[in-house]
């Protein structure tokens, strides 16, 4: 097993604030909101559902319990994916 070199940034997200009008989330240090106008999928759910997120490859997250996935890149370049839930 290869373990991480001292020093090395490691990728992580977290849930930072639950809001009436979106979640915040911190990406390997850089902070998002994600509106619910824009991203539905999380509004009226539970707290544990939406602060339980996975990251992977350091730029894919998913929501396992809400089964939502969604890259950095669409966070970052919302403008590039203008397909919409409804």
């Amino acid at each position: 097993m290869k373990s991480f070199k001292v020093g090395k940034n490691i990728s992580n997200v977290s849930v930072v604030r639950i809001s009436p009008f979106g979640i915040w989330l911190l990406v390997n240090g850089e902070e998002f909101f994600l509106k619910y106008e824009d991203y539905p999928y999380f509004k009226n759910q539970k707290v544990r559902s939406i602060k339980n997120v996975k990251i992977s490859n350091g730029s894919h997250l998913y929501w396992p319990s809400l089964d939502v996935d969604l890259t950095v890149d669409n966070l970052k370049n919302p403008s590039k994916y203008p397909l919409k839930y409804n």
